[in-house]
């Protein structure tokens, strides 16, 4: 694809700073303006050399970008967008990372100029650190982006930001931002939840001390672990922002767990074994699908 002449890229996190790596090893853009609202950060992007130029204000940071992408938590974007309206170039694409899309367009749709392409977007990827130093140009090769554009978006704006992720390593899909917050509810916001509840309560189990929780946790736990030492910023403001859905799925589940409760309390052992039978192929489906790896211990080297 021709490369923008500039791309602003707000928030410098893991995903902010894997885009700036990624888009700098596949030439996509011949400048790449950046801007963190913590100096502490944007210093730390400046040791990096994360970006050609930063910013400590927002407003300068995206003018004349042909593309600005919002990374930073989706709390904050209703702020952001009222403080680059008036910087945004003419027929610019504002676009964002953000894990809830209903919200975003909530926030954000209203402060865009009618001449500037508001695209919301989410690559599904990342991993359990944050921060620039965090970030990596393969972070987004063979992962998803889901493009959310609005009812009468520029057909050919929806198509150069898909070209862009897609020269980000991405595959791209495009749907309903409402359909969006629901499946990612469920193969996402849920999982973290439980993630950051089962965690908690080991470490709240009077009868088991929080060395032994850490001395002998077994692999199951210790995934759900990583789960629940992503940002807490991050997924404090996606639970916020992705209220209805969350909580329609976690209805659901809670459902499913009640089942599941009766089944060991009654010994009943066909449903416990015809649900983890079908559950296991889930789990195959993902990796052959490449989303994941088959290899022993999930991949992880023996220091992991």
């Amino acid at each position: 694809m021709e490369p923008f002449d500039k791309i602003a890229i707000i928030g410098l996190g893991l995903i902010g700073s894997s885009i700036a790596r990624a888009t700098r090893r596949a030439g996509l853009a011949k400048e790449i303006a950046g801007h963190d609202a913590s100096p502490v950060v944007l210093n730390q992007a400046a040791k990096l050399g994360l970006c050609d130029n930063l910013h400590a204000d927002v407003g300068d940071c995206v003018e004349d970008a042909g593309l600005v992408i919002l990374c930073a938590p989706v709390g904050a974007f209703k702020a952001i967008a009222q403080d680059i309206a008036q910087h945004l170039a003419k027929g610019a694409i504002l676009s964002d990372v953000g894990s809830v899309k209903g919200a975003v367009i909530r926030d954000v749709f209203s402060y865009v100029p009618r001449d500037v392409h508001f695209i919301p977007a989410h690559p599904i990827a990342g991993t359990e650190f944050s921060g620039p130093e965090a970030g990596f140009a393969s972070l987004f090769d063979g992962r998803w982006t889901i493009l959310t554009p609005l009812a009468g978006s520029d057909p050919a704006a929806v198509e150069r930001l898909k070209d862009f992720w897609e020269g980000l390593g991405s595959q791209v899909d495009v749907m309903d931002s409402a359909h969006h917050d629901l499946v990612l509810a469920i193969t996402s916001h849920l999982p973290h939840l439980i993630a950051y509840n089962i965690v908690g309560t080991a470490h709240d189990l009077e009868k088991v001390t929080e060395g032994e929780v850490i001395k002998y946790s077994a692999s199951g736990f210790r995934d759900f672990t990583r789960i629940a030492a992503s940002d807490p910023i991050m997924w404090r403001d996606v639970f916020l922002n992705n209220r209805d859905a969350v909580l329609e799925v976690l209805g659901r589940f809670n459902e499913d767990l009640s089942q599941l409760q009766r089944a060991v309390r009654n010994g009943d052992g066909q449903t416990l074994y015809d649900w983890f039978t079908r559950t296991r192929a889930i789990r195959r489906a993902i990796v052959d699908l490449g989303q994941d790896t088959a290899a022993p211990n999930f991949g992880r080297n023996k220091s992991q």
